[in-house]
């Protein structure tokens, strides 16, 4: 708001869009599969107002500069340039948006570290674009036009997982979505607990990274397996011998689905401790099936496992690098996060990062009153 007053003077309203840690379904999404997200209590917000009849758009983003939409996407937009201009282009087709608006962005979303930034930046944007346009969707369309964006224009073949989260979360819970049917429901984390996210400080880009070697992996599986997708298969023993590496991207998917419902089972029992073991076994599914761990994550979740007051940790997200995810007792998450701290700079002489969270709200605008 000061950047905007700043450039423009005082904004219309603000598009907020949360950040997401997933507690358990990890690559799963994109097989038509379960997953169990919360919000995080971080946000990428829009400053709005509607400029002058031919004035254009502009669009200035805290460490990043300045954008304006002047025309076609020519292939030399930098990251956050794509995913606004993905959006605008997007949204338009469906929307009559003005010609002429002002925003300014700021974020406190980690970029990098497998908490769905794009996604918050995505769901931002096109909730900002609704209300210029007057428009009321719902999360379930926000969140798609906001998946088109990340695989049509940043060329990112993701699930719906980050976007749904950001786009419909329900603040205090945690969010189970089944990514075939888009259904969701909210479940409360069992009593006592607190999540730690921990950010080990590495980084990777996904669109560079292994995801989608592992995604085509689990469309081979499914041919392999004669299902539509990795969601209806129930076992890998039906593939044909030496099926290698899709056999053990089939048996993580299977079983990670498996573990998801079996998490809500666990938090509907209030059973902390079953939903802390299912997340290791989540960790080294993804580890050894899936092979999307890297040295730090595995670090970091062995470090928070030796914790007094951890029920359970796994990596988060698309893996490889970023963060790690932990179900800690939650009168022990001071000492937890100090003793994790200090075990990561032990044994990689990297500085790690932990956030004790709570579940945060999806997405909203708020309407400024002059």
């Amino acid at each position: 708001m000061e950047a905007h007053r700043r450039l423009w003077g005082e904004p219309e309203f603000l598009s907020r869009a949360p950040g997401r840690v997933n507690l358990i379904g990890e690559h799963t999404d994109y097989n038509d599969g379960f997953v169990l997200p919360m919000a995080l209590p971080f946000d990428t917000v829009l400053a709005v107002s509607e400029g002058q009849p031919h004035s254009g758009v502009e669009i200035e983003s805290e460490g990043f500069g300045r954008l304006q939409l002047t025309g076609p996407l020519d292939g030399s937009e930098a990251g956050w340039e794509l995913h606004i201009q993905g959006a605008h282009r997007l949204t338009s087709e469906s929307v009559a948006v003005p010609s002429a608006w002002r925003a300014t962005i700021a974020s406190d979303v980690p970029v990098g570290a497998g908490l769905s930034s794009s996604a918050a930046l995505d769901v931002a944007m096109i909730r900002a674009l609704l209300r210029l346009a007057g428009a009321s969707w719902t999360g379930a369309d926000v969140a798609r036009l906001a998946r088109r964006v990340e695989n049509e224009v940043v060329g990112v073949p993701s699930g719906i997982m980050d976007q749904l989260v950001s786009a419909t979360a329900v603040a205090g819970h945690a969010l189970l979505i089944d990514c075939r049917s888009l259904e969701t429901a909210p479940h409360r984390l069992p009593e006592g607990t607190a999540v730690a996210v921990m950010d080990t400080g590495t980084r990777r880009r996904l669109a560079d990274s292994g995801y989608i070697e592992r995604r085509e992996e689990c469309v081979r599986a499914a041919e392999l397996l004669g299902v539509d997708s990795l969601r209806d298969a129930t076992s890998v023993e039906s593939m044909p011998l030496g099926g290698g590496a899709e056999r053990e991207r089939a048996r993580h998917v299977i079983s990670e689905n498996q573990r998801t419902l079996d998490a809500v089972a666990a938090i509907e029992a209030d059973d902390a401790n079953r939903l802390g073991r299912l997340m290791s076994m989540s960790h080294a599914s993804l580890r050894g099936d899936f092979a999307v761990s890297g040295r730090a994550l595995d670090q970091i979740v062995a470090i928070a496992e030796a914790q007094p007051a951890c029920l359970g940790a796994r990596m988060t997200g698309g893996g490889f690098a970023g963060c790690a995810v932990a179900l800690v007792d939650a009168q022990g998450a001071d000492s937890f996060g100090d003793a994790v701290i200090d075990g990561y700079r032990s044994v990689s002489g990297n500085t790690a990062t932990v956030w004790l969270c709570e579940a945060g709200a999806g997405a909203s605008v708020v309407e400024l009153t002059p």
